[in-house]
């Protein structure tokens, strides 16, 4: 594959999967101006704010399988098209519950890119470029979570909200045309037994996305409307019968064989586990420190955004490196050496913050950043262990535990948060130090987690041993 051919194909999945990112972010410090002008409601403001990442988060399994059956250039270049449509018409919604669907629209075009570009990665690119293109994509994530509350500010400000979404399409079509033209096409190539793993598999992918819709929305409204809403516990009950129902299935019957020769597979198995460590400490952090530079610190949003630029530049800068490491030490070290350096930086955040003052968080930020890349193995390793018939599942699966881990992550860092908010309340403490008690606790609680993941990587990318 000539040099020309694999730079387009890379630059039409970067692209497409740094909008997919952006739209994460990008609205929210748009929310108020939006309110003013389409006159929203409570409830319209959130389900406007959510109706994306519940839709990303509840159809990626469903669009990873129909990567596979209809391929990977297919499925990326209609969720491209789908979010690129989608975008536009949001920048002409006139009510709340337009927007909210169409911004439904746009994660449900979302999920079909991140599967497709995963699994391009893993099994369209040479393997010399493999972890490099992987660098590319995360670094394009993390740019788009760094840069999404600067972008946000400064278009909301000086053009309006509706730019937000107007920005996105000639984006969308630029990777569109790239990727018509780069991309590969033709659906995976089925393999022996292809046929057996898909019978059966539809019904179930169905109930998982249901049941992961149903658990994403009691994750964000439970918090707000209180654990007796109705439509919570509606919601929560169906969450907790399909989830029942999958494992009893998966005992009483040989289904779901996808899953399982997926989660048989070391690296692949770990590879979820760290993801899902990785997640639940940094997402929920990244959140919470967005409002600790602005209550605390008294930033700006727009000077609140650029303070996450050390976490992309030390990303950036050791991205490259990491082939080469993992070459010299192993992945499995590489990878575990980096999201210990990850927990290390979550905890000289937390001592930065003591000091209340915005350089002390540099060092912690560019240490998470650094991590992050160091962790790249795993991913790379993970999707490439997956069969190539199970390529867009096995992507989409793993994207759905990032999305999923996000959610869980704010949720369980928010968690240890408020109570260390509420013990310092008691004990005296202003609204101000009881924060920032808080804030620390979830800091070490997260750093907890990801080094969690530092053994598992070990165990899941030591290398085999060929019997003499």
């Amino acid at each position: 594959m000539g040099r020309l051919r694999v730079l387009s194909i890379v630059t039409a999945v970067v692209l497409s999967t740094f909008l997919t990112a952006l739209d994460n972010t990008v609205v929210n410090l748009a929310l108020p101006q939006m309110r003013t002008e389409l006159g929203l409601t409570d409830t319209d403001v959130k389900w406007v704010a959510t109706a994306y990442p519940l839709a990303l988060a509840s159809f990626l399994l469903f669009a990873g399988r129909l990567t596979d059956g209809k391929g990977r250039r297919w499925s990326l270049l209609t969720g491209v098209a789908v979010f690129t449509v989608s975008s536009a018409c949001c920048a002409l919604s006139t009510t709340g519950l337009v927007l909210a669907c169409l911004r439904g629209v746009q994660g449900g075009g979302a999920a079909f890119i991140l599967p497709a570009s995963l699994a391009m990665m893993s099994h369209d690119l040479p393997s010399r470029v493999r972890t490099a293109g992987f660098g590319a994509t995360t670094a394009a994530m993390a740019s788009a979570l760094a840069f999404g509350p600067v972008i946000s500010g400064v278009v909301t400000q000086h053009l309006g909200w509706q730019w937000l979404f107007v920005m996105n399409v000639p984006l969308g079509v630029a990777s569109f045309i790239v990727g018509a033209f780069a991309l590969p096409s033709g659906p995976s190539r089925p393999q022996q037994g292809a046929h057996d793993v898909a019978e059966g598999l539809h019904r179930q992918i169905a109930l998982a996305c249901l049941s992961i819709a149903s658990f994403v929305y009691c994750l964000i409204q439970a918090p707000s409307t209180g654990l007796g809403e109705p439509s919570v516990i509606v919601s929560g009950f169906a969450a907790l019968s399909g989830a029942i129902v999958l494992m009893c299935k998966k005992r009483s019957t040989r289904s779901s064989p996808a899953v399982g020769q997926l989660l048989r597979a070391r690296p692949f198995a770990g590879g979820l586990i760290t993801q899902l460590l990785w997640g639940l400490g940094v997402t929920g952090v990244y959140f919470y420190t967005s409002q600790f530079l602005q209550s605390a610190l008294h930033l700006s949003p727009t000077e609140a955004g650029l303070t996450f630029t050390p976490v992309v530049s030390a990303l950036f800068l050791t991205a490259p490196f990491v082939s080469v490491m993992a070459k010299r030490w192993g992945d499995g070290q590489v990878a575990a050496t980096g999201l210990m350096s990850v927990a290390a930086g979550l905890l000289l955040i937390a001592l930065g913050s003591l000091q209340g003052k915005l350089l002390d968080l540099m060092p912690g930020l560019a240490a998470v950043g650094a991590g992050s890349a160091l962790a790249l193995p795993l991913t790379t390793r993970a999707l490439e262990s997956s069969p190539v018939h199970l390529s867009g599942f096995a992507a989409g699966l793993f994207s759905a535990t990032r999305e999923l881990s996000g959610v869980l992550g704010i949720v369980l860092v928010g968690a240890v948060v408020t109570v260390g908010d509420y013990a310092s309340v008691s004990r005296g403490a202003t609204q101000g130090q009881a924060f920032l008690t808080g804030y620390q606790l979830g800091l070490c609680v997260a750093a907890a987690l990801v080094a969690i993941g530092a053994p598992v990587a070990v165990w899941a990318l030591r290398p085999i041993k060929c019997p003499p």
